[in-house]
């Protein structure tokens, strides 16, 4: 019994009555708190850092494994970085597992030009505290689908590697998983060739199986990431605070939009971090139904993302010496193509989260 004044009341009440109201708060926590479950599958990367650290301090995601593929640097200084960052966040709770060494089919392009010489714009983090994860990305993200049935979401950011070599073990995961939100591609010309972006450039293979696999797939391509400058406008906001997060995506912002400068930009484009925005709110692009298929022969498109906007192609009929046209077909979609970005309401998203950090 717990005595009040003039009278007591039954402990049993009390603790049903702190019960319910903890239920009650618990109805009233967004639906979001419980954060939608990711695997983030990175080569970084400098804008892969960016999209870590926003990753890792937006609320409406749970980062349930960091998997690393090579691309803007090779695995072995991809994972180091991963590594680092993740300690730098004080994370060591998310496992980062090493995943392919190299793209299915052809040579690895690594990209230090754009990254610096170690991929995180030539900033030294500390040591990491944090061990790798003993697991195969692929199967890391094979084991993870299967405990989480249709609760993990993929956002890879670097060439597709990884995601494919899970679907070639395991093609029973691709019903399992919620979707697919890639930072690749593009419809309007490329930034690696003129016709291909670097993540699919670097493994076209990897990526026709991606976009075959049969999942729900949103492209986060050039096309919106190019509409998506930090400037030095958001660049001094972030300097207004500090932290050991915020002092680091200080400094590679920093570096990243005086690179782009060089080639007349007025910011850095944002292609990895705005998928990670896609994954926190999908109200941020417009992003219409088309059939996505990757060009993996061409000698001027090799890695091109070609996508029918309008979901038919001709019936061609043999006569004779010739073909005609008989008809139109309907193209089923395989992807949501991102194509228009409210940049400056992501940007002011991106800033808040790392502010302070």
């Amino acid at each position: 019994m717990i005595p009040t004044d003039g009278f007591q009341i039954p402990q049993k009440f009390i603790v049903a009555a702190i019960l319910s109201a903890c239920f009650v708060m618990t109805l009233s926590i967004p639906a979001f708190a419980a954060g939608k479950k990711i695997i983030l599958d990175t080569d970084p990367g400098s804008d892969d850092a960016m999209a870590l650290m926003l990753a890792l301090n937006s609320p409406e995601l749970d980062v349930r494994a960091v998997t690393v593929v090579p691309g803007n640097v090779t695995a072995k200084q991809g994972l180091e970085n991963a590594l680092r960052m993740i300690s730098l966040a004080n994370r060591c709770d998310i496992p980062v597992a090493a995943g392919a060494q190299h793209p299915l089919f052809q040579k690895l392009i690594t990209a230090e030009f754009w990254h610096g010489k170690n991929g995180l714009a030539n900033i030294e983090l500390p040591p990491s505290k944090c061990k790798v994860d003993s697991r195969w990305g692929p199967d890391l993200i094979i084991e993870l689908v299967h405990a989480a049935p249709h609760e993990i979401t993929l956002v890879p950011v670097g060439p597709l590697t990884n995601i494919a070599l899970a679907v070639e073990k395991d093609p029973s995961i691709i019903p399992l998983v919620k979707e697919v939100i890639i930072m690749g591609g593009s419809i309007t010309g490329g930034n690696s060739t003129a016709a291909a972006e670097a993540n699919i450039y670097n493994d076209p293979e990897a990526a026709q199986i991606v976009f075959h696999a049969g999942w729900p797939l949103t492209m986060v391509g050039l096309d919106v990431g190019d509409k998506t400058l930090l400037s030095p406008k958001y660049l001094e906001q972030l300097g207004q605070m500090h932290g050991p997060v915020n002092d680091f995506i200080y400094q590679v912002a920093h570096y990243l939009i005086d690179l782009s400068a060089k080639f007349g930009s007025s910011g850095t484009p944002m292609y990895d971090p705005l998928a990670v925005g896609v994954a926190i709110d999908a109200t941020l692009v417009k992003a219409p139904p088309m059939h996505v298929d990757v060009e993996t022969r061409g000698e001027f498109t090799r890695g091109e993302t070609v996508a029918n906007r309008h979901n038919m192609v001709e019936r061609n009929v043999l006569h004779g010496d010739r073909y005609m046209v008989e008809g139109v077909d309907k193209v089923e979609p395989n992807a949501k193509v991102c194509v228009e970005v409210d940049a400056d309401r992501f940007l002011q998203l991106f800033v808040s989260r790392i502010r302070g950090k």
